[in-house]
């Protein structure tokens, strides 16, 4: 009898856990926190945030409660005024703490995928980062050299082109893209670049942040001073050495390391 009783609470325990892991979710875990009402949209606002605060690192998708909000995030307003601050910022910059020298030196750097190009339109017909991401199909996409300018962007490449500033592009894009995306580039209006720096093969076996950082060694060694970064990655502003400001475009779509 003892063993019977003992075989049914184990079954009744088994069907609690099985209901409980089917009614999981991050707002069962979370809905009421410091005795606040957490919703979806405050959740997946603070998840975003701590994308950009790089709280949050290293990872593969976005959660997937969260795709529907980042994809309306993406291509909302509030993400053209959050990308359209960041330029004003640089421009405040230039005009009150650049002493640039006007002796061919003066150097930004620029990096390509969602700082000058949006992949924006590749994301929305591939889940707003909710699956994995698979390079060949990215790299398949820029081959065809149609994603748009990031308008801020162009208006902040323009001004420092026209202040005689050395525009530096370092992507983390492969060699075997250098034509399209140089095509891409012109195409929706970026021209006058000093140099494209992509990833070769001696490139391929470093992480993002060791290939940006050696680059900007090579340019400081070659005599640049590098004012300003401009970057939508961590790994595109971080590391030694650095250049005097950098400023980073809001991206959770994707972690680059």
């Amino acid at each position: 009898m003892a063993r019977n009783l003992g075989f049914l609470l184990l079954v009744i325990h088994a069907l609690l856990l099985g209901l409980a892991a089917a009614d999981w979710n991050i707002l069962n875990q979370k809905k009421v926190k410091y005795g606040l009402q957490i919703t979806l949209k405050n959740y997946c606002e603070s998840w975003r945030m701590n994308v950009e605060l790089h709280n949050i690192r290293d990872f593969d998708v976005v959660p997937e409660e969260c795709v529907s909000y980042i994809g309306k995030y993406m291509t909302s307003t509030q993400y053209k005024v959050d990308s359209e601050m960041t330029i004003d910022e640089c421009t405040v910059y230039l005009s009150t703490s650049c002493g640039l020298k006007k002796d061919g030196t003066d150097a930004w750097i620029f990096d390509i995928d969602d700082t000058l190009l949006s992949t924006v339109p590749y994301y929305k017909k591939n889940g707003f980062g909710g699956k994995k991401l698979n390079s060949t199909c990215l790299e398949e996409w820029m081959q065809q050299g149609k994603a748009p300018a990031l308008e801020h962007s162009l208006k902040l490449f323009n001004q420092l082109k026209g202040l005689g500033v050395q525009i530096i592009l370092v992507s983390s894009r492969r060699e075997c893209l250098r034509s399209a995306t140089i095509d891409n580039l012109v195409d929706v209006g970026y021209h006058g670049w000093t140099s494209l720096i992509l990833r070769g093969p001696d490139d391929e076996n470093k992480d993002i942040q060791k290939y940006k950082a050696d680059v900007r060694k090579q340019l400081i060694s070659s005599g640049y001073r590098i004012w300003g970064i401009l970057g939508d990655q961590w790994s595109s502003v971080e590391g030694l050495p650095t250049a005097k400001r950098t400023f980073k475009l809001p991206n959770p779509l994707y972690y680059v390391a």
